[in-house]
């Protein structure tokens, strides 16, 4: 089965959503309306709602750190993650985790970054060598 993923969740402004998630990321906005709006999220659709954004703690145990819980991402080819990060990087995001390696050898050997929206919505983005190995065990 071949399937896109959707995601909608809040925030409280609509210009700083578009520089983020279109300016920062790279994202291509779709639809819209005076209070919403989609974004194709690395083939995904994302919609940004004006509202409360949810609740977030670092609670979320993964190797040797805590993540932000509930968390959204996305998951890159290697080559693909690289740019982003140095993109990321280079705009001086602030991140939770900078771009490193976690489980290096291991089954699921990943990079990954977490950064937050600017209202707060916690972001991982992995990277792998091959996304074959997404799920190994």
């Amino acid at each position: 089965m071949n399937s896109l993923f959707h995601l909608a969740f809040n925030v409280t402004d609509l210009d700083q959503t578009r520089a983020f998630y279109g300016g920062m990321l790279g994202c291509r906005e779709g639809r819209s309306t005076n209070t919403w709006v989609d974004f194709d999220f690395f083939g995904h659709q994302l919609s940004m709602h004006l509202g409360e954004p949810f609740k977030t703690a670092a609670t979320g145990h993964v190797g040797d750190h805590l993540v932000p819980m509930p968390h959204f991402g996305v998951i890159l080819a290697l080559p693909d993650w690289q740019a982003l990060a140095e993109r990321l990087q280079a705009a001086q995001l602030d991140f939770i985790l900078v771009p490193q390696l976690r489980f290096a050898g291991q089954p699921g050997e990943q990079w990954t970054m977490f950064f937050c929206d600017p209202f707060g919505n916690p972001i991982e983005v992995k990277g792998f060598a091959s996304l074959d190995t997404v799920y190994a065990a």
